[in-house]
């Protein structure tokens, strides 16, 4: 029997916009990080990045990177270590990003330890103020990252849009591009990685206004949902329908559209608002607050309205759809980046790929 909630998965979409894209970056010399993370570790999605040509794979846990022992890529560790999990950095993860000496000192024990080499990535803050050093601070990290034994530096990156909404532009990845340089002068060694970002960074590459030296990008959103994530623009050549969401109606029922009553707080400590269209037709749906954010949904029926959402309880209005509900009938939805994330992080939510 079939259950719900569940996230439904077209591999096959998603293995197109892999390839797709892919082949994109590498017109450009550019290699790319499949970042799977919005997956919580899916085995089947690492394999169809993998088989689509990312030449690494990317995730935020070590938990997630784990689960991808299996596939012979490295494995890259794109959130900042934590001290308390350095063993399981060597033990599981081939490159880490880093912007702390002192984690990065741990690291290079740890890996002694092991008898391994530890390969990193140091993160360059251009001005999105998430992680990274500042570009007056290389140097002093450099002079104390070289002389490390157990340590690699395998290239410089930077982070940009995640945080402060900062655009990928020929100026700021000029500036990475720039540091590279310095440092590959300075210190006599070659960089193998120049990571120019994410998904955000696809726009500048498809106009051709990426800096030469920049030959890595970390593609999470882009190879899920064929977008670029600097304007939010479907790409051109993908598909962007390759994940949604089935809800089972568990109510349904003529009600009022304005609650009847003193009203006082809701379950979440805030002053509801509703409209008032009279007397209509509501459905409950079984997933709530406790899964995903109901803002962050789309409902594929466009007749239908979603009123709101308690912790386990989705609402809407389907008054107005050509199609008459029952209980028990699957309502479909369209997904966002954050909406899949919370989505596959929710254990109540099934997930189903073919």
């Amino acid at each position: 029997m079939t259950e719900y909630p569940r996230v439904v998965v077209d591999l096959s979409k998603i293995k197109e916009n892999v390839k797709f894209l892919t082949k994109k970056c590498e017109g450009n010399q550019i290699d790319v990080v499949g970042i799977a993370k919005v997956f919580s570790g899916s085995i089947e999605i690492a394999k169809v990045m993998v088989e689509g040509g990312v030449k690494y794979l990317g995730d935020s846990r070590v938990e997630n990177l784990k689960q991808f022992k299996s596939l012979d890529v490295p494995k890259m560790m794109i959130r900042l270590p934590m001290k308390s999990q350095i063993k399981e950095v060597i033990e599981h993860v081939d490159i880490s990003l880093n912007s702390e000496i002192s984690t990065i000192t741990l690291l290079n024990e740890e890996a002694k330890k092991q008898n391994k080499v530890h390969k990193i990535i140091l993160m360059i803050d251009l001005g999105d103020l998430r992680e990274g050093i500042l570009p007056k601070d290389v140097e002093n990290y450099m002079d104390q990252i070289n002389p490390m034994k157990n340590i690699k530096l395998e290239g410089i990156g930077v982070n940009l849009t995640c945080y402060g909404g900062i655009i990928p532009s020929f100026e700021n990845l000029g500036q990475l591009e720039k540091i590279s340089n310095l440092i590959e002068k300075k210190y006599n060694l070659k960089l193998n990685i120049v990571s120019g970002g994410n998904s955000s960074s696809l726009d500048l590459l498809l106009k051709n206004n990426m800096p030469s030296k920049i030959n890595n990008l970390r593609l999470g959103e882009a190879l899920i949902f064929g977008r670029e994530t600097a304007y939010g623009k479907n790409l051109e050549g993908c598909s962007y329908d390759s994940v949604k969401l089935e809800v089972e109606i568990i109510e349904l029922k003529e009600k009022h559209s304005h609650p009847v009553g003193e009203m006082g707080l809701n379950a979440f400590g805030k002053t509801p608002t509703f409209i008032d269209r009279g007397i209509r037709i509501r459905a409950i749906l079984a997933i709530g607050e406790q899964d995903v954010d109901h803002s962050n949904l789309k409902v594929i029926d466009e007749k239908l309205i979603i009123l709101g959402a308690s912790s386990d309880h989705l609402l809407l209005d389907v008054t107005d759809s050509e199609k008459k509900y029952n209980v028990g009938d699957i309502v479909e939805f369209e997904l966002d980046y954050g909406s899949l994330l919370q989505l596959t992080t929710s254990p109540y939510v099934k997930k189903v790929f073919y």
